[in-house]
């Protein structure tokens, strides 16, 4: 580990861990997260030019995960949606790290992810106390002119430990001189009341973590600029665990689970085309049918691919004959499953045309879809033999599950689609539509003022509009609107405000009143119409 500026590492990580403290302490997230993540990699690329190290061309494409993901925690506020940004960044800026100086994340098997972001992790626990107490490993030939450079390297630490070490001998003492002066003790307790000191229990815990939170980002940067390099990806030259299961075990587990598959979708198949009719016919309700069975069957795609991927690296195989016919019952195995796939999306589309659509049914339609781009990806894999890219195709997979959700803006979607059963007769749950984010405000928005809209229908998203102004009005007279200062800015929320201040005027038509038990409802053509108490949420 060779690091020249080991002062100029201590005192940047200090700084964003500092500047950390200062967006994020009694607040909650929103730009703020974005500019940590600018500020992060900035600081870290600044410093690796500095000590002359340079990231690998490859690494670079990282960044567009990085950055698209964090700039969307400021333009969507759906949980789940900021959620998924969050961990995707995070993930992404972790994988960055480990591939920095290498590049090679492309090419990363299962193993490689599992072992770098291991390693990540030891490096984060050790390598800033393994650079700050000279117990680094040395290169050749550097014992010689390591007198100076270590000095220089300690300087910054012994005066972070006199300080720490100076503070509480001053304030005892300054404590003693106090009682035994009245008039110092009137100046001292000045100098205190500038510093606030009623608060140094808060003060010295915030220290704390921002020295800790400093002390792994130095860890994390070490990782990224000394143990990068992808030198040795596992099973790339030969297996990281030989093939040790025979062909025709193989081949036996494969065709039994296609046989199974085989005369599972024979029995669904009438189901394609018969549709509801035929649900009757064999005695389930309609509502039956859509629910049973469909997170089994989701459940059996995921598991009978993991199977494929593990007999993959164990099986023994030679090339020829025996790797045509796994490989042809690997291509009819995905093939069922996507037939077993379709049988679940239908399940999900009969119960979102009979009782709308939710937030958990939205992912669950945007997940199957994924899982079937997954599958052709597979398919395409398994027959070039380049199944060592499963991993690669994953992660892709996972990173367009997360760009998807927020291109569509699901509450948003959640709003359109509810709205649009409506207008074919369906009810429309108000409680529901109040419960969504402020993604869903521009849709109600351009619903409401949609004259071809019908009247009920439009005064029902009118009322759902009214309900959400009022929440906004009673949050901004609340005890928690000093948590949201510039740091927390968030686009969804400014522009909704924005579009329910400019709608005002029409939305204050509809009177809100309070029910016996406190709960706010609006009468729309003589119906009661409550602000909250839906019960819509959930597959089941």
């Amino acid at each position: 580990m060779n690091i020249q500026h080991k002062s100029r590492l201590l005192w940047s990580v200090i700084l964003i861990a500092w500047i950390f403290d200062l967006l994020f302490w009694k607040k909650a997230p929103g730009i703020s997260f974005l500019i940590m993540v600018i500020l992060t990699l900035v600081g870290g690329l600044l410093l690796s030019l500095g000590e002359g190290i340079r990231p690998a061309k490859n690494s670079w494409f990282l960044l567009i995960p990085v950055l698209f993901f964090s700039a969307m925690t400021v333009f969507r506020e759906e949980p789940f949606t900021m959620f998924i940004n969050y961990l995707l960044t995070v993930a992404a800026m972790a994988l960055l790290a480990v591939t920095y100086t290498g590049g090679k994340w492309w090419n990363y098997s299962f193993s490689d992810y599992v072992s770098n972001f291991f390693k990540l992790f030891l490096s984060a626990i050790s390598k800033t106390l393994m650079l700050f107490v000279g117990k680094e490993k040395k290169e050749i030939g550097e014992e010689t002119n390591e007198a100076a450079p270590k000095m220089k390297g300690t300087t910054s630490w012994s005066i972070i430990r006199g300080l720490l070490l100076a503070l509480p001998i001053v304030l005892v003492l300054a404590a003693l001189l106090a009682s035994a002066d009245p008039i110092f003790n009137q100046n001292f307790e000045a100098v205190l009341k500038l510093f606030k000191i009623e608060k140094l229990g808060e003060y010295l815990f915030r220290a704390f973590y921002i020295l800790i939170l400093g002390y792994f980002l130095a860890g994390t940067y070490l990782h990224a600029y000394t143990s990068s390099k992808d030198d040795h990806l596992i099973g790339l030259e030969k297996p990281w665990l030989p093939p040790f299961l025979g062909w025709i075990e193989s081949i036996i587990i494969l065709l039994g689970i296609d046989l199974l598959f085989g005369f599972f979708v024979g029995i669904q198949f009438k189901y394609f085309f018969g549709g509801q009719t035929n649900i009757h016919i064999d005695g389930f309700t309609f509502a039956e049918y859509a629910r049973k069975g469909f997170s089994e069957l989701v459940i059996v795609a995921v598991i009978s691919l993991l199977i494929m991927q593990v007999l993959n690296s164990i099986g023994k195989r030679q090339m020829g004959k025996q790797s045509t016919i796994f490989t042809t019952l690997s291509v009819g195995l995905v093939a069922l499953v996507c037939v077993i796939l379709v049988s679940a999306f239908q399940r999900l589309q009969l119960y979102e045309g009979a009782y709308g659509f939710s937030r958990l049914r939205t992912y669950t339609h945007v997940f199957m879809i994924w899982i079937g781009v997954l599958l052709a990806i597979i398919v395409v894999l398994e027959v070039l033999k380049k199944s060592r890219m499963f991993a690669l195709a994953v992660v892709l997979a996972v990173f367009g599950f997360g760009i998807s959700l927020n291109i569509m803006n699901v509450d948003g979607f959640i709003a359109q689609q509810n709205i649009g059963r409506a207008v074919s007769g369906s009810d429309l749950d108000v409680a529901y539509l109040v419960s969504l984010s402020n993604d869903a405000i521009p849709v109600l928005s351009n619903q409401y003022q949609n004259q071809a809209l019908p009247e009920n229908v439009r005064d029902l998203t009118g009322a759902a509009l009214a309900c959400k102004s009022r929440i906004e009005t009673d949050f901004q007279s609340s005890q928690f609107t000093h948590d949201y200062p510039w740091p927390s800015y968030l686009w969804s929320r400014s522009n909704a405000v924005a579009i329910m201040n400019s709608l005002k005027p029409k939305i204050d038509s509809y009177s809100i009143q309070e029910d016996s038990q406190q709960l706010l409802f609006i009468k729309v053509g003589g119906t009661m119409v409550y602000c909250q108490g839906s019960n819509m949420e959930g597959i089941d």
